[in-house]
């Protein structure tokens, strides 16, 4: 929506309908971006499912989205390149106690490597299958819980495609309003989401293409910032973003909010 000289863009987690679709694939340029967003699905959506103090468990799910992100951004088509996908494939992953079994994304990742060895997807699969074994089921089922909130219609028509265009903001003059809920945290990974994006995003435009200085600044202002759900790095983040002419503003009610999120 153009008002003024201003572009106006919403992503709304309260109200589906007034909301701009978000996809998150849709900013993915490298096997670096693939890696921060498995970091931001693994630390924005909690499994229930408790194996103790071991994160083998983590470990071997977090390989899982890496190959599968890695396949979908590189051999799926346009239209596919969402979280939908993923939900697909993880629901298509069945696993059996024969160990000769291959399922159909064993054998698609077969194909890949046939063709490609090297292929970024089929290093990280190779890695996940090492480790899951007779594991597999109880990995897919954490990947199950922890994906749930993807399943619902609304979210999974919200990242269908992409409308915010987060990687401009620093090129013209737009104003983003992120609506979440301040009641009911399930869906706040999706603005998490966002922002860690956004911040990757514009701080690798400002050095490549600005020499390290974006040319209209951006100014985050985050009110309620411990119910927005946690942004990785954000430690790092804050004293690194000023040099790219961007800023933020957190604002809580008392400092043991903080601590509570980033410690």
């Amino acid at each position: 929506v153009q008002q003024g000289h201003y572009k106006l863009k919403i992503l709304n987690t309260i109200d589906f309908g007034c909301s701009m679709h978000y996809n998150p694939f849709h900013y993915l340029h490298s096997e670096t971006d693939i890696l921060s967003l498995v970091t931001v699905i693994m630390e924005n959506t909690q499994s229930k499912e408790s194996k103790g103090g071991d994160d083998f468990w983590s470990k071997a799910e977090a390989l899982l989205y890496q190959a599968l992100i890695a396949y979908i951004y590189y051999e799926a088509p346009e239209e596919e390149k969402n979280m939908n996908t993923l939900i697909e494939i993880i629901n298509a992953s069945k696993t059996s106690e024969d160990e000769g079994y291959a399922n159909a994304v064993d054998m698609l990742f077969e194909e890949i490597e046939q063709k490609d060895p090297r292929h970024f997807a089929v290093r990280q699969y190779k890695k996940y299958k090492l480790g899951a074994g007779k594991s597999a089921k109880s990995i897919l089922l954490s990947c199950g819980v922890r994906l749930a909130p993807f399943d619902i219609r609304e979210v999974m028509e919200l990242m269908d495609y992409d409308e915010l265009e987060i990687d401009k903001l620093g090129e013209e003059k737009s104003a983003l309003f992120v609506i979440t809920s301040d009641t009911d945290p399930s869906l706040n990974f999706i603005a998490s989401f966002l922002y860690t994006q956004m911040f990757n995003l514009l701080c690798t435009k400002a050095d490549d293409e600005y020499e390290g200085k974006l040319p209209i600044p951006v100014r985050c202002i985050f009110d309620e910032f411990a119910n927005l759900g946690k942004i990785p790095h954000f430690e790092q983040l804050i004293t690194t973003i000023r040099s790219r002419n961007i800023s933020a503003c957190p604002i809580l009610q008392t400092k043991s909010q903080l601590k509570a999120v980033y410690k």
